[in-house]
Parts: structure tokens; sequence; C-alpha cells
């Protein structure tokens, strides 16, 4: 039976999972951040490209085949307004991540000051996603993904923006990690499991060594100029989960806690079992059992 992999189509994505559709006995299901954690809580996914902060909300665990971080600016998880920041009531938040939200409130809160009400929007449609009126642009949004760069905002509605991953990294000197591979906890161990956990390692390894090829083949496709995705991918992005990404894991996880965003033993559960994916990750290559058939390009 095949392994089926929940997985993101964001251009953010493509250095971890280009190739993998090709791989044998792997399945990729794309689907938006914060659908991953339910299908692979309820089965429809074995392992997904999770939220990070889910995995202080429900029973899951961290792998150690990659992750979507920052050390610095994201430019993909964006605080739009058209207010000072520490007059902001009320976020119209993209409704596609858990992750963003959650350091959206902690970063106001512990910068600026203040606890807004965070209203769930549809950003394709533009509207709330409990229905009802709205302006088209409202007067605070958080935008992740492609669309910060292909649907971005009016300039002139927005004068104040603020990138979340830069803001973190002011705010604690540390990197942000927004997704990790993970799994139901009971079937950590599972052979199964941990296989295509050292393919999703090998891969990224794989990937990262071929940025610039895949950013040829893949900007166009995802609406980005080139040379910005280039620098987006190879400059501003982090893929691996180090001892760096883990300790800042448990501290987002830790600072959510306390802002009510996750439980806090769940929190503290979480925090360490990335620490401990931190540690495997190296030898995580070496364990790759499944066979993988990958796309043209250079080795």
């Amino acid at each position: 039976m095949a392994i089926r992999v929940a997985c993101v189509s964001y251009l953010n994505t493509v250095p971890l999972i280009e190739g993998l559709s090709k791989a044998q006995g792997v399945t990729l299901s794309p689907m938006i951040p914060s659908r991953i954690a339910d299908a692979v809580i309820s089965g429809e996914a074995d392992v997904g490209l999770a939220s990070v902060i889910d995995a202080a909300r429900h029973d899951l665990a961290i792998l150690p085949g990659g992750v979507i971080a920052c050390d610095g600016p994201t430019l993909t998880v964006r605080l739009f307004s058209s207010t000072p920041f520490d007059r902001i009531a009320a976020v119209h938040a993209d409704a596609d991540s858990h992750t963003s939200v959650a350091l959206c409130r902690i970063v106001l809160a512990e910068r600026h000051g203040v606890r807004p009400e965070v209203i769930a929007y549809d950003a394709r449609e533009r509207v709330p996603v409990s229905g009802g009126p709205t302006a088209e642009w409202p007067d605070a949004l958080l935008l992740i993904g492609d669309k910060v760069v292909t649907e971005s905002p009016p300039v002139e509605r927005y004068p104040h923006q603020l990138d979340l991953g830069q803001a973190w990294k002011e705010l604690t000197g540390l990197p942000f990690v927004y997704a990790a591979w993970m799994c139901r906890s009971e079937r950590a161990g599972d052979p199964a499991i941990e296989q295509v956990a050292a393919l999703l390692d090998r891969q990224r390894r794989r990937n990262v060594a071929r940025l610039d090829w895949i950013v040829d083949r893949r900007a166009g496709e995802h609406r980005w100029p080139t040379g910005l995705a280039r620098r987006y991918l190879g400059q501003l992005l982090r893929y691996e989960l180090g001892e760096r990404e883990a300790e800042a894991i448990a501290e987002f996880l830790r600072r959510a806690a306390a802002i009510g965003a996750c439980d806090g033993a769940r929190a503290a559960a979480a925090g360490e079992g990335a620490r401990q994916a931190a540690r495997r990750s190296a030898d995580c290559g070496a364990s790759a059992s499944l066979g993988l058939v990958e796309s043209s390009g250079p080795r």
C-alpha cells in the first residue's frame, strides 16, 4: 500500500516535494496547510507537512524529514494594516494557516501591546469564513503563501506592513519554523513511516542542491518573477530541522501556550519531540529504503 503524503502546493514547498510525485510507494495529496493536520489525524494521509502549532493541538509527532522555516524575513507571511500596529482592533486572518495566526497574535501582544480579535478570512474570495459583509480589503489583514506576492494588497490601502518572520527574529533572536513533516504519534515508530521520513529527508537534500534548476522550472507555474523566487527559496527560507530550528519550535509553542493558542503540556511535549527529531535528522537519509524515480534535471 502506498504511503499517503499530504502537502502544500505553494512555491515554498517545492524544495521539499519536487520529485516525490514519481516516487514508488508514495502518493502526494496537495491541500491547504490548515487541512493537513486533520487529514493525518483522520487517516486520510499517513504523513503531512502540517502547521507547527498543530503538534501542540493534536496527537502528532514531528518527523526529521524537513521543515519550512526562515531566519529573518519570510516575505510570504505578512501583516497588512491601515492603522499603526498598536491600534489594531481586529485582524482578518488568512484561514490557510494555523501557525501564522498564532505568530501574529504573539507579535502583536509582545511587541505592540494589543490583543485584537482574530476573524478567519477567505483570502481568495476576500470574505470572512463565517460569512457576512466586509470591505474588500479589511483594516488589518494577515496573508500567507504565494498570494502575498501574486495577489498583493494595494500599498496605498496598507501603509503599515510587518514581515512576521523578521518580527519573530527581532523578538527572540531565533529562526522561525512554520511547518514540519508529521504523523500520528502512535505511528512514529512504524517502519513505513520511518522509511518515508528518510525518503523525504533525502529528497530535500537533493532539491536544496539544485534550487536554481527548480526555480527555473517552477517559478512561472506559481506566477513568481524568477529572480524573486530565486532569492526567496535560496536565501530567505530554510528547510533543515536542526538544533536552532527545534529550539525555535519549542519557544514558539511555549509563547503560543502563554496566550492560550494551545495547551501548555502539549506544547512542552511537542517542543521536546522537535528536539528529538532534530537529533535524528542527520542520520535520516541513510535509512531510506523506498525507491525513488527522480524528476529530470541535474543530479
